[in-house]
């Protein structure tokens, strides 16, 4: 199937991509095809964000979004920050000492699958070809090198490599130009890195990862709009532990988001990401709304945050990086919705420029990159661009100290950092990290991780080959397991990969890719890089509602 443009995901990038470029189509007359391809189930299922949404972007992309329904409809009305100190205690910072560009007015408490739901009916409407349910597995390149477009993967594929009787065979999509929209550490762009060299002038990319519950709370302890950061416990204060900080948004209909953003650059292997967002459910400060109310969904996700100085090359023959998959969240503002809607618009029109001058596809379509540099999402990433480095090297206590500093000026101090030391490389040795001792969930505020899957609503088809792929599968026993008690047990929050002793009493690394919400942390963690994630059959995964 040929289309003069062809997206990858249909995330806020993707379908703000080929938005636009129909948009631009449509104004001029024109009729060019567009293809959007989604491996979840539907639009939206495999969205998950905190979410406040800055509606900068949609304000560009549709100007009379409010008379047209789009599902904005509870504005920030309370916005507060805290440090918790220890696991009763917190300060509330004065909003004089939060940096301005992290305030909250004028934006909004959404579940951002919902809206990507309704930006995918716009899309419809508008004539994209949007097809949920068929997952990019593999880039399709022309004899010159240049990118030709994907072919998603067959279905009906055993586990042994055998057609069923089931089985389906994939399509190849061809287009003139391909827009790589996957979110965080997306498969494919991952290999167009590697493949052309993209990350040559960046710097090292930076991965945390987010947790994330949704909740139905007694309606009189529900502030439609309230919004609650904090930073401290029960992560670390000082350089060299770990960081990251929570959120607390009160959505519609008595229902409030809470979750935990850990930093993938902890060095304890003994830290479980999934265990500190249980345990810090019960400080006060959100025990007190959580109590009495009922957890409705649980979901996971990584998060790209290395800001500006991390961004690749945006560009290559035929193709172009957008969104999560290139890296444009904003560390400052912990956003990046509107960043990424705004990164595939510009994608969006530079395509239709080049189609419609006639364009035959296999170009490097350097008007995108010029177009960023001179947009306000280029100055925006800008002014933030050494907050996310100085949390690294200072700390949060010392980091977040710096970034008023820093925010003070504007984000226009003279230099820029550079932390080029990548996640997965600093672990410590199992034996010279202090253990840490969890406390068991309670089944009221805190809960376990199996029960917790199963609120993702998560299916694949088990006779399938496995999406979580070993180069060596000999490591995690012999080098990971004894280096570092083999930390997927821990920072998967999922309970995918289990070290269990067979009745011989030799140990195994078990993997329940069937358990797997499609976070991407094990393919940023693992000490080895020995874990590649790659697309499961089309629909498998998580269904999040209101996520």
């Amino acid at each position: 199937m040929e289309f003069d443009l062809v997206v990858v995901g249909g995330g806020p990038s993707g379908l703000a991509t080929a938005i636009r470029f129909a948009q631009m189509a449509s104004a001029a007359g024109e009729e060019f095809t567009v293809c959007l391809v989604e491996k979840g189930s539907e639009i939206g299922a495999h969205i998950l964000s905190g979410a406040i949404f800055e509606p900068t972007a949609l304000d560009e992309l549709f100007p009379d979004w409010q008379e047209m329904g789009a599902p904005l409809n509870n504005p920030v009305t309370i916005d507060e920050v805290h440090y918790l100190t220890d696991e009763r205690q917190g300060l509330r910072v004065p909003s004089l000492f939060v940096p301005k560009a992290t305030h909250n007015e004028g934006n909004h408490a959404i579940s951002l699958g919902n809206l990507c739901r309704w930006l995918g009916e716009q899309a419809e409407e508008l004539g994209v070809n949007v097809f949920p349910g068929f997952a990019a597995t593999e880039v399709l390149f022309n004899e010159d090198g240049s990118v030709r477009g994907i072919a998603t993967g067959d279905m009906g594929i055993g586990t042994d490599g055998d057609q069923k009787a089931t089985y389906a065979p994939g399509y190849e999509l061809l287009a003139k130009y391909t827009v790589f929209a996957e979110g965080c550490r997306g498969h494919l762009g991952k290999q167009l890195m590697a493949r052309y060299n993209l990350q040559q002038d960046s710097g090292t990319q930076h991965y945390a990862i987010g947790l994330k519950e949704l909740w139905k709370v007694d309606p009189e302890k529900h502030i439609p709009g309230k919004v609650v950061h904090s930073v401290g416990w029960p992560l670390g204060h000082f350089p060299g532990e770990t960081i990251g900080g929570s959120f607390m948004y009160h959505l519609e209909n008595n229902e409030v988001v809470v979750g935990l953003i850990v930093d993938l650059s902890y060095s304890n292997p003994h830290v479980s990401p999934f265990d500190e967002f249980q345990r810090f459910k019960h400080h006060p400060l959100f025990r007190s709304t959580l109590e009495g109310g009922e957890r409705i969904s649980y979901g996971a996700r990584a998060i790209v945050k290395g800001g500006l100085q991390a961004l690749p090359k945006l560009v290559m023959p035929g193709a172009l990086l957008v969104g999560d998959d290139a890296g444009f969240l904003n560390y400052l503002k912990i956003k990046g919705s509107h960043t990424a809607m705004k990164s595939g618009m510009m994608a969006g029109e530079t395509v239709y420029e080049a189609v419609k001058r006639g364009s035959g596809g296999a170009e490097e379509l350097t008007d995108y990159p010029e177009k960023f540099r001179e947009s306000w999402l280029y100055d925006e990433l800008h002014a933030g661009r050494n907050v996310g480095p100085a949390m690294h090297k200072l700390g949060m206590f010392l980091g977040s100290a710096y970034a008023f500093v820093d925010q003070m000026f504007g984000g226009r101090l003279p230099f820029t950092f550079k932390d080029n030391k990548a996640d997965h490389d600093g672990l410590k040795l199992a034996a010279r990290a202090e253990p840490i001792d969890y406390p068991k969930p309670d089944g009221e505020i805190s809960f376990d991780k199996l029960s917790s899957v199963f609120l993702t609503n998560t299916f694949h088809e088990e006779d399938q080959p496995c999406h979580l792929q070993l180069t060596d599968d000999s490591i995690p026993i012999f080098s990971n397991l004894v280096k570092f008690d083999e930390p997927a047990q821990r920072y998967c929050p999922a309970g995918v990969y289990e070290v269990v002793e067979q009745e011989d009493g030799e140990k195994q690394f078990q993997i329940n890719a069937q358990n797997c919400i499609h976070c991407k942390t094990c393919d940023i963690k693992d000490p080895a890089q020995n874990i590649t994630w790659v697309a499961p059959e089309g629909t498998g995964g998580p269904n999040y509602p209101n996520m």
